[in-house]
This record gives structure tokens, sequence and C-alpha cells, in this order.
């Protein structure tokens, strides 16, 4: 099927609402010393305290607490420093159109005599500034290394400087393409696609694109690789929320399993200050608990650690009731885990050819 045609004035327009953030910021410090007071920002607390579960958004949100720092606090004069900037940092990526990694910040503060004492802090003053600003680091201009990939048959257009108007089908490579910058903030032209498929580990990738599962189930097919980074859950929303397709989630057969697709439908802690890095209608397909026991599947002895992490789990909000909480006491039941490539002992297709359509088909029927 195919999809209107969508403009990049969106993208660009979240450009220059970042860019006037940041000016607005500029201009208050400038007023405030113009004026011989003591510049400062008030931003929402991170502290665990301050982390609420949101029932209606269905994830963690920020409470009411609130941060100050002041200038005229010398305790408050190191990170109130390196908080603005970093926010120079960023509006001069933005105004060249330059990109920058995590690693990058840390090292480019160096150049300006910003003391951060390891990446760890300088990671931790760029959440700052998303949270003053209500604005995702990727929305700076500023990544992470690390990245997952993409194949299907999906026809984008990339807005990046230098590439405005270049197009490129993402099923035109058997590795597919990185998730990267250009990628997840490119336009979505045409796809034939009906819904895409998030798997946990690269092996399983390469084994649906060589098994031809995007034709056979006009899907996109993603490699979350472990738990997806922010890039790679910013675009499953964009291709749920822009394209309207149903979103399916393959993971290993573990509590860490469980909760990478959790991560995808409701976000994280850690995230709780932004609401663009969700899915909430996606769906959990497996390898549930009680997938080990029907299959068969071959399984090893859960650790203490995995124990510990399933009773953090069921104290969740997220994970009251359902599948979630169902498969957790699978999980506890057996104290076994098993990994999606065991499906490999009954043949190297039976996950494509008989465990996909199966669940495919029961998801659907929900």
């Amino acid at each position: 099927m195919n999809h209107e045609k969508h403009t990049p004035i969106k993208i660009s327009r979240k450009k220059e609402e970042v860019k006037q953030q940041l000016k607005k910021l500029g201009m208050m410090i400038y007023q405030s010393l113009n004026n011989g007071i003591f510049p400062e920002v008030i931003f929402p607390s991170r502290s665990v305290r301050n982390i609420v579960y949101n029932e209606e958004l269905k994830q963690y949100v920020l409470g009411q607490s609130m941060v100050r720092r002041s200038s005229q606090n010398i305790k408050h004069i190191r990170p109130f420093t390196q908080l603005i900037w970093l926010a120079s940092f960023v509006n001069k990526l933005i105004n060249e159109g330059k990109t920058s990694t995590l690693r990058d910040v840390f090292y480019s503060s160096q150049a300006y005599g910003i003391d951060f004492t390891d990446q760890d802090e300088s990671d931790e003053m760029i959440t700052d500034l998303e949270v003053l600003l209500g604005r995702a680091r990727e929305d700076f201009n500023v990544y992470p290394e690390e990245r997952s990939a993409i194949f299907g048959d999906l026809t984008i257009e990339y807005t990046v400087p230098g590439y405005e108007g270049k197009r490129l089908n993402l099923a035109s490579h058997p590795d597919g393409y990185l998730i990267g910058p250009s990628l997840s903030t490119a336009e979505f032209i045409d796809t034939s696609a009906e819904m895409v498929i998030a798997v946990e580990k690269g092996g399983l990738f390469t084994r649906f694109v060589e098994e031809n599962i995007p034709k056979r189930y006009k899907a996109l097919i993603i490699d979350t690789a472990g738990q997806p980074p922010r890039s790679t859950r910013y675009m499953l929303r964009r291709l749920n929320q822009e394209l309207n397709l149903p979103v399916y989630i393959l993971t290993d057969g573990d509590v860490y399993g469980e909760h990478i697709a959790m991560v995808i439908i409701s976000g994280s802690a850690n995230a709780a200050h932004l609401r663009e890095l969700t899915v909430p209608s996606a769906k959990w397909i497996g390898i549930w608990g009680s997938d080990i026991i029907e299959y068969k599947l071959p399984s090893v002895r859960l650790t203490e650690a995995d124990i510990k992490r399933i009773y953090e789990l069921k104290k969740d909000p997220r994970y009251k009731g359902g599948i979630w909480q169902r498969e957790l006491d699978v999980f506890l039941e057996i104290k076994r885990k098993s990994e999606l490539e065991a499906f490999s002992k009954y043949g190297l297709t039976t996950i494509t050819d008989k465990y996909l359509p199966k669940k495919l088909s029961e998801i659907k029927s929900f």
C-alpha cells in the first residue's frame, strides 16, 4: 500500500523551535547579568523520588519537584557553567548543521576548559539540558555511538544538509541500513509494509532477511541490537505514528528480553522527561516463558541475578497484570531462560516457518 508523502517541515520546525529555546535561555542569562542579577535556571528534578508512573500515559514521568541552579551559589557554579556551555555547543551544532556523538561532547568541552570529570558526567549534563528544554538530545544533533539496523521496502528521502532530496529504498542492501542521525530524521516517502517486526538479535535479523520475511509478511525488520538506542525507539515510534504500522517485538525468553519489549512500549525511568520514544500499541510476541514449555526449547537455569531482577519488575507498575505479570511468574516457576536461537534445535527455519506465523496470528486475534 502507498502512503502519502510527508514534508520535512516538521523536522526543520523542530530544529527552529530548539534554536528559539536556546536563544531565550541565552537572553535570560544576558539580561540577568546586565541587570546585576546572578543568573539561574530551574527545571524538574530527576531524582528517584520525583520519577512517578503516569497511569494515563502508561509510562514514567517527572513529578512536581524542581531543581534550582544559581550562579550565586558557589556549589552550583561548576554545573551551571557546564550546562550553559553545553547549550552554546548544541546551538552551534544546529546552526552549522553538524552532529556530535556523546563522546565528542566530552572531548570538545576540554578545548573550553570545561571540567567534566568523565563522560558519565557530561552525559548527565546533556540529560539536564534535555529536561531544561523538554527536548531529546537527538533534537540537539547529539547521538550515542551504538546503532541498530533496518531492512525492508521503505523509500526514504534524506533531510540532512548535503543530501536533501536524495532517496533510498531500505531493501536495497542485504545487511540493512544503520539507524543513525540521517536515517532517523529522513522523510518517509513510500512503503508496501504492513507491519514492523523488531528483533533483539542481529543473527535473527539476518535470518529474517535470508528467509524473505519482509516480503512474506510485508514487514520492515529492525534489529534493536539488544536494548534499543533512543534513535531506534524514535524510529519505531515514527513508523507506528506516521505510517500506522503495528509493531511486534521478538526478544530472548528471559526477564531482560521482557524488559526490552517494555522499554519500547512504555519507555524507561531514565527517560521519564521525554514523550516521543514510546510505542504504546506495540506487542511483545515472545519468546515468552510459556513458550519455553510449549516448544520444549533448550534452556538454562536462571541465575540469582535473574531472579532478583524478576522480583524487581514484579513491583514495577508497568508489569501489573496481563501477559507481563503472567510471564514473570512463569519464569519464576520454571526457573529457566532461553534464547531466540534455541529454535535452531528443530531446524534453522523453524522460527520463521512455524513460530513467527503462529505468534502473529495469535496476537492479532487479541
